[in-house]
């Protein structure tokens, strides 16, 4: 799991004085997928990524950046349309 995903969502989420508990309830999802979110024990859905975004008012690229700058590595940047 990518060291830059689970820091900045914790990050995020301690910005706005907030548990996992409470983002958990905010996103409507459980406690323990934040939580395995944040400890690289889960990659998150496009689908649950968007709840986690919406509920801390953020874009999904705030949190969820490619490589934690939400830069696109020079490699890639071709492929993108």
């Amino acid at each position: 799991m990518d060291e830059g995903l689970r820091n900045t969502l914790k990050v995020q989420r301690a910005i706005r004085d907030l548990t996992q508990a409470d983002l958990a309830v905010r996103a409507g999802v459980t406690r323990k997928s934040v939580n395995a979110i944040e400890t690289g024990r889960m990659v998150p859905s496009v689908f649950l990524a968007l709840k986690i975004a919406r509920a801390l008012e953020v874009s999904v690229e705030t949190i969820f950046a490619l490589d934690g700058g939400g830069s696109i590595p020079e490699g890639d940047r071709d492929r993108e349309t």
